[in-house]
């Protein structure tokens, strides 16, 4: 049930890499791609983390995740991106209450804290578009 939870996470962290990427080149606002510079930053962090603890757990890594679909509609993708950490956040406190190793703690406590970061930055982003 955790390594399934993991890995569906890998996955979603590597996609968000991907689309955090395409939305970064669809705005010329410094401030925005700042805040999204710094998403993407932490979701390459939180794949790699969280793939060096599947390997702990299985000893194999996730192969070959996809990527997402590249964003075309610049408020579109950060209002979906909005909706997409806040799920990450609910994913990431229901796998912190049934952690089966203590080595697993820090990265989804880290990752957990980051989504909810990353919520405020692209409900900012949200709210000043017209």
């Amino acid at each position: 049930m955790f390594v399934d939870k993991l890995k569906q996470a890998i996955e979603s962290e590597y996609k968000d890499y991907h689309f955090y990427k395409s939305m970064y080149e669809q705005t010329k606002d410094p401030l925005w791609r700042d805040f999204i510079q710094h998403v993407y930053e932490d979701e390459k962090s939180h794949y790699e983390m969280f793939q060096q603890l599947y390997y702990m757990m299985t000893g194999t890594f996730v192969q070959n995740p996809k990527k997402s679909i590249p964003c075309y509609n610049f408020k579109e993708c950060v209002k979906q991106a909005l909706v997409d950490e806040l799920e990450g956040v609910e994913l990431y406190k229901e796998m912190l209450l049934t952690i089966p190793m203590q080595q697993a703690y820090n990265p989804l406590f880290i990752a957990m804290h980051d989504e909810m970061e990353h919520a405020i930055r692209m409900s900012t982003i949200y709210n000043s578009l017209k």
